[in-house]
């Protein structure tokens, strides 16, 4: 499906929303990321910068973040096409896209990690994060719930790859290039993650484009993306608990 079906009615070819504007796009986009940062503080206000803080900070900033975008979403009814969570018309190929992507990301943080230390950056780091993660089973459990399924896997999704191309898709200059929509999106993807240094912005800058060209490769439906990322997450959180654990012989130091 082409670009302009994703963002039309996709029989006509003719748009149905309003075209917010640069201008319109700005204040959209900033709106969110306010309500991003300002409902993170009471999870940290609350119980500290602790493992549980943490999770339900992250957590409770993309729910805010979440109900401002379905409100701009709403006023403009593109609700439905930029938070398409239909059910495909055959599960098949899209299970199979996201059992690709998994494998495909999982493999590119070590591709890429080696990648951006070979020329000098440095790699993520997310140490503290795993620490929280395995902290205790009632943890990893709820870092599991509230952040690789919602916030990340359901909550990312829906916010960038849905909300933030849907926008981008429809401004003078981006409308009806495919592919400068995803290279914008991956940057401003990307760009939260510099608290991880220039490599953690690069690497999370490609998995952007990965996810965003997998948006349009299913036409807009975003179950592959959303599965996919839920279950990278899960799979990296999983795998630091068991090694924690002691089930993975020969990774513990």
């Amino acid at each position: 499906m082409t670009e302009q079906a994703i963002v039309s009615t996709g029989e006509t070819g003719q748009s149905v929303y309003r075209q917010p504007g640069w201008g319109g796009f700005a204040l959209q986009f900033i709106s969110v990321i306010v309500v991003y940062f300002a409902c993170g503080i009471p999870g940290v206000a609350i119980w500290g910068e602790t493992s549980t803080g943490a999770a339900v900070s992250v957590a409770s900033s993309m729910a805010g973040a979440l109900l401002v975008a379905w409100l701009w979403l709403r006023r403009e009814g593109a609700v439905a096409i930029a938070w398409n969570l239909r059910a495909p018309a055959s599960w098949a190929p899209t299970l199979g896209w996201a059992v690709l992507a998994t494998i495909a990301i999982i493999g590119w943080f070590t591709l890429g990690s080696m990648l951006v230390e070979a020329i000098g950056l440095s790699t993520p780091d997310v140490e503290q994060v795993l620490d929280w993660v395995t902290q205790s089973q009632f943890h990893f459990i709820l870092w599991i719930v509230l952040v690789a399924l919602f916030a990340a896997g359901l909550g990312e999704e829906l916010l960038w790859r849905g909300f933030l191309m849907d926008r981008l898709a429809r401004l003078g200059g981006l409308r009806g290039r495919m592919w400068l929509v995803i290279l914008v999106q991956a940057v401003l993807f990307g760009l939260p993650h510099f608290y991880q240094g220039l490599g953690g912005v690069i690497i999370t800058g490609v998995v952007g484009i990965g996810f965003g060209w997998l948006r349009y490769r299913c036409g807009g439906n975003l179950w592959a993306c959303v599965l996919a990322h839920m279950a990278v997450d899960t799979i990296m959180m999983s795998l630091s608990y068991a090694d924690k654990l002691g089930f993975i012989p020969g990774v513990s130091s």
